[in-house]
């Protein structure tokens, strides 16, 4: 990878700085002490959820499992920048490596895009689950399952790995600071010597293909789930189908929601303080509530979670 350059001076500069969140030194620490519960409270939920799947037997079916892969992929999703800005509290210069941002930046993106294809493989679960009762046992089998899960980890890491090496290998120029607490495409690419079009074209549009289409696609597999449960006579039958998918539904509204509102709109429209704010919604708040979310109205997750905690009477 290249190093940094200035124009206006000949020594080599080996990384950028982060502003994060500027504030006193006391407004430091307790930032540092409310994420560091915040981190930990999320490591603890979904490990939680992990283990219960993988404990109890009875979890052992295609829904539970990918949901067991979606924790997972949670807790990597936030170690990818809350240790980084954690350290980042504590430290005075802020400064990140050349290297180090540009891991960042890859796997935050990576993961971020590992999360949508989950997000609409667990969609194509529900749906076959609902729509196609009598054929799920068939369709949805372990190695179907296996293979999709694959799927979304490998696209999810190369979907933006050729635009970030591009990036990567470009001079930035003038002022090395990211108003930012992560290493995120706007602000890098707004301190490169040269404007590159063709770059942040395709980074948006594979940002766009990532959410939008998926998105998409999540929202008119919800549209035949739910035409699919009007139809059921019972009403507990109703609430069942609309139990098994309002957890789901209810976590794609907080990440996409999110995420559109963050990247629906050029960059450059947004005032950092907004876009940090939006970006840890997202990045940091939405794998903290998602274990609450998917074990709060899910009678087998509790009972699972119960038993494993050593709860259960």
């Amino acid at each position: 990878m290249k190093s940094f350059h200035s124009p206006s001076n000949s020594s080599t500069i080996t990384g950028f700085i982060l502003l994060g969140f500027p504030c006193p030194r006391e407004g430091q620490i307790l930032l540092f002490v409310l994420f560091s519960v915040v981190y930990l409270l999320t490591l603890m939920g979904n490990a939680s959820i992990i283990c219960a799947v993988h404990w109890d037997l009875r979890l052992h079916t295609p829904m539970y499992i990918l949901l067991a892969n979606f924790s997972f992929l949670e807790i990597w999703y936030v170690t990818s920048t809350v240790p980084n800005m954690l350290a980042n509290f504590l430290s005075d210069t802020k400064v990140i490596s050349f290297s180090g941002c540009f891991l960042q930046f890859y796997f935050f993106f990576s993961l971020g895009c590992t999360e949508c294809f989950f997000l609409a493989v667990m969609a194509f679960d529900r749906f076959l689950a609902i729509c196609r009762p009598l054929h799920y046992p068939f369709m949805m089998t372990r190695r179907l399952c296996t293979n999709l899960v694959l799927g979304c980890w490998i696209l999810g890491f190369l979907w933006f790995l050729i635009p970030i090496i591009i990036v990567s290998q470009m001079s930035f120029c003038g002022s090395r600071i990211i108003d930012h607490f992560l290493c995120d495409p706007g602000p890098l690419l707004a301190l490169t010597c040269r404007k590159s079009v063709v770059i942040e074209f395709v980074i948006s549009t594979l940002s766009a293909v990532a959410v939008v289409i998926l998105l998409l696609y999540i929202m008119g597999t919800y549209a035949l789930i739910l035409k699919a449960v009007l139809k059921v006579p019972s009403a507990a039958g109703k609430r069942k189908a609309f139990n098994t998918c309002g957890s789901h539904m209810a976590v794609v509204s907080l990440f996409y929601g999110s995420v559109l509102v963050m990247y629906g709109s050029p960059t450059s429209g947004h005032k950092a303080g907004m876009q940090k704010i939006v970006t840890l919604f997202y990045s940091v708040l939405t794998p903290l509530l998602n274990p609450v979310i998917y074990s709060f109205r899910n009678k087998d997750m509790k009972k699972a979670l119960q038993k494993f905690l050593g709860t259960s009477k």
